[in-house]
């Protein structure tokens, strides 16, 4: 029997048995596949089982009129929780994004202007941004509970940040970062380089030859262009098991004496690694 015969709810039950991307390109087989891929029972099965709560949380409410409307909204980032973070669906897993704004990160001195500085920026999704004005102790961390990320899934934690031209000091020592989950640790080493050491999100135009190295357990990390204009730096990764338990997440450099500034942070995000 050809796929296209079968009634339409079992059409529509294979096609949620793949992926979001994979039934959208099935939809052009035929005209029956089409609507069977565009059908509610299909898309609810790709939805989060709690995505009413989801929407209760965004800042601004959200219109659709069909499932499949409501999933394409959703895997675009929306503001929730009164704007302190990000949340989109991944449109290739349908797994859950997150990112926590600076606001919703722990920072030493941040509410101190004479170290921090709380400003808009226009291509920052958040309403604001923190710029380090100078200190010898920079740490920033972060933490998540795993009960608001995907279960059976390997999560990956990056720091969101730019360098305006008056950076100095972040590359004197390495920084280290790490993603702890109970007893796992993921750890490594990052020189914050203003103006070397940044590779694009599909690899070209390294400019640190040495790249990502393993030292003694501790991977040496690399400054990552994103298409969004900002640069991402990963702290480490973690497998959700689904049990409940707190995510810790940091970048510090506090060996150093020296002063150092100029690194502007956006936030942590966390999404599924493919």
């Amino acid at each position: 029997m050809k796929f296209d015969l079968l009634p339409q709810d079992c059409v529509s039950y294979i096609l949620s048995c793949t992926s979001p991307r994979d039934a959208c390109r099935s939809s052009t087989v035929s005209s029956e596949v089409r609507d069977a891929a565009d059908s509610n029972l299909m898309w609810e099965k790709f939805l989060l089982s709690d995505y009413p709560e989801i929407i209760s949380r965004l800042v601004s409410p959200v219109e659709f009129k069909s499932k499949k409307e409501l999933f394409l909204k959703l895997s675009t980032p929306l503001l929730i929780d009164g704007g302190k973070k990000i949340f989109s669906i991944d449109k290739s897993t349908s797994k859950k994004c997150y990112m926590l704004s600076a606001r919703d990160l722990y920072i030493p001195w941040a509410t101190n202007s004479l170290y921090w500085c709380w400003k808009s920026l226009l291509e920052s999704r958040f309403v604001e941004v923190a710029e380090l004005i100078m200190v010898c102790w920079l740490e920033i961390q972060g933490t998540i509970n795993t009960k608001m990320l995907s279960p059976n899934t390997t999560y990956g934690a990056y720091l969101i940040v730019k360098f305006p031209d008056r950076a100095f000091g972040l590359e004197t020592l390495p920084s280290e970062v790490f993603v702890e989950v109970g007893e796992h640790r993921s750890q490594g080493t990052i020189y914050l380089r203003c103006n070397g050491g940044i590779k694009t999100e599909l690899g070209r135009d390294s400019v640190d030859t040495l790249g990502s190295r393993d030292i003694g357990g501790s991977v040496e990390r690399v400054i990552e262009k994103r298409e969004d204009g900002w640069l991402e730096i990963e702290l480490g990764d973690f497998y959700n098991d689904g049990s409940e338990r707190e995510v810790k997440m940091s970048l510090r450099e506090v060996k150093g004496q020296h002063l150092k500034g100029g690194i502007v942070v956006e936030g942590i995000e966390l999404r599924p690694k493919l």
